[in-house]
């Protein structure tokens, strides 16, 4: 087996979808001879061509807008955004269109919506977002968010394959520092709406997805190796369905529950995990839920304020051991 990054599992899915199924095509800005601006797409266009690896405006409305419609008449469209924060143009076509194409219409709009996300980068404002909580009220639509090189693959796949619209969130900060044993060629396909356990552990839930994947198993680590306590981390891998079964047959074992998310705290998903807890296992809890957050600012440039801004591990490890001591 070879050592796959995160961000070649990604390129992979995307090529043996397109070898698979003739249908299966990408379209977004500077993806073909650029190769896109992460080089995800490197060789595409030698490899399928120009009608398969497709150019377009700067015009993000577009893009989805156009990738609705060749879903509509049986192609796999797979959209990229070149950073996610660019995907707010194509709210409208996202929401009230793709999201409501199979209730309004009885025909589903498959449709992958792709893109980078995430601080850490140095990247500022425009280009460091987690938009995830933007589509959260929103019926139709299926978010996935990998924190590994192997889900990254897996996930996307089975979101190729969807027949509804899949929002594939990829953080960029994990691009090339994830690296994992894949067999190439190998079909890998993870089920939406499924949670993982990333860490087994008896005395505190911490729930999370993407990057904060990895922090919180430094966390976990480092607070094992100071008092013997065992963290498990859910991965929560699909956002929308999201795995409340997972998440509570946890906290029934553990009876202590922490969300860590890099999406700021106010109107966040760690508050839609902790209403549905308290809703399916309130009696179970032995400590309040605590949440580990972004802070509620724009992300900044300056590498100390966006440090600042981010969750750090220092920051879960502080969290846990409060919810260990009460």
């Amino acid at each position: 087996m070879s050592e796959t990054t995160y961000l070649e599992a990604i390129r992979d899915a995307m090529r043996e979808e397109m070898q698979r199924d003739e249908s299966v095509f990408i379209l977004g800005e500077d993806i073909g001879l650029y190769g896109g601006a992460f080089k995800i797409t490197e060789g595409f266009l030698d490899e399928f061509g120009p009608d398969r690896v497709i150019d377009t405006p700067i015009s993000e409305a577009a893009i989805v807008g156009a990738a609705i419609g060749a879903a509509h008449m049986g192609m796999r469209p797979i959209a990229e955004m070149q950073f996610i924060d660019f995907i707010a143009p194509a709210f409208d076509m996202i929401v009230n269109f793709a999201a409501k194409s199979r209730y309004r219409t009885g025909i589903g709009a498959g449709i992958v919506i792709r893109g980078p996300c995430g601080g850490g980068a140095r990247s500022g404002p425009f280009h460091s977002q987690n938009v995830e909580s933007f589509f959260a009220n929103v019926p139709g639509l299926k978010m996935v968010a990998p924190a590994t090189a192997r889900d990254a693959k897996g996930l996307l796949t089975a979101a190729i394959r969807d027949p509804d619209p899949v929002l594939y969130f990829e953080h960029k900060f994990l691009y090339r520092r994830i690296k994992e044993s894949i067999e190439p060629g190998e079909e890998i396909v993870v089920p939406l709406g499924e949670a993982r356990i990333h860490r087994p552990g008896t005395d505190l839930t911490i729930v999370t997805y993407g990057a904060m994947v990895w922090k919180a198993g430094e966390a976990a680590d480092r607070v094992s190796a100071e008092d013997g306590s065992e963290l498990e981390i859910i991965d929560l891998r699909s956002i929308r369905p999201l795995d409340i079964g997972s998440i509570v047959e946890s906290v029934r074992r553990t009876g202590r529950l922490l969300v860590v998310h890099e999406a700021p705290k106010f109107g966040g998903f760690a508050g839609e995990i902790t209403a549905q807890v308290c809703e399916e296992a309130f009696e179970w809890l032995d400590a309040p839920i605590r949440r580990v957050t972004a802070m509620d600012t724009p992300v900044p440039y300056a590498p100390t304020l966006e440090d600042r801004y981010l969750p750090q591990t220092e920051d879960i490890v502080a969290a846990a051991r409060w919810l260990l001591a009460y």
